[in-house]
């Protein structure tokens, strides 16, 4: 039975910034493409999704968010709402912070087909409310054969 040989703490210091430096190098690299609000710099807001017969309803959280400060895309299916919560102007000391700022995005792909002309936005209470109707009828044609 072999007996571990005795580390130094000196090796194992070493050791350990050399792994904190290539771990540290390897998000860096793996986060490069990543939008800000997945990479630390901001958040993502906490939603609902739901689903009728007639619509789709989607609930997003954004407390302390302007209505100017928020844009909704649409394509196709896909949905992003994307942002920003902006810093609050502070006269005294900051003790403790636990509300995330910066950018955000939130983005889903909606599970049937919608009618991208219709859809509807509010905010009320920190909270904002999308509508997004399903699209009605079906697109089919008939295709002659030449």
């Amino acid at each position: 039975m072999s007996v571990p040989a005795h580390r130094s703490h000196t090796d194992v210091a070493t050791e350990f910034g050399r792994l904190t430096q290539q771990l540290s190098q390897l998000f860096d690299e793996e986060w490069a493409g990543i939008p800000s609000a997945l990479a630390g710099k901001g958040f993502i807001p906490l939603a609902d999704v739901e689903e009728t017969d007639q619509e789709f309803v989607l609930d997003l959280d954004l407390p302390g968010v302007k209505k100017k400060d928020v844009t909704i895309e649409v394509d196709g299916r896909r949905l992003v709402v994307s942002g920003e919560r902006k810093e609050v102007e502070r006269k005294g000391w900051l003790r403790r912070q636990t509300r995330a700022t910066g950018s955000f995005v939130f983005e889903v792909t909606l599970p049937g087909e919608v009618d991208e002309e219709h859809i509807e936005a509010t905010m009320d209470e920190g909270v904002l409310h999308v509508r997004v109707p399903k699209r009605t009828g079906t697109s089919r044609r008939r295709i002659d054969v030449n």
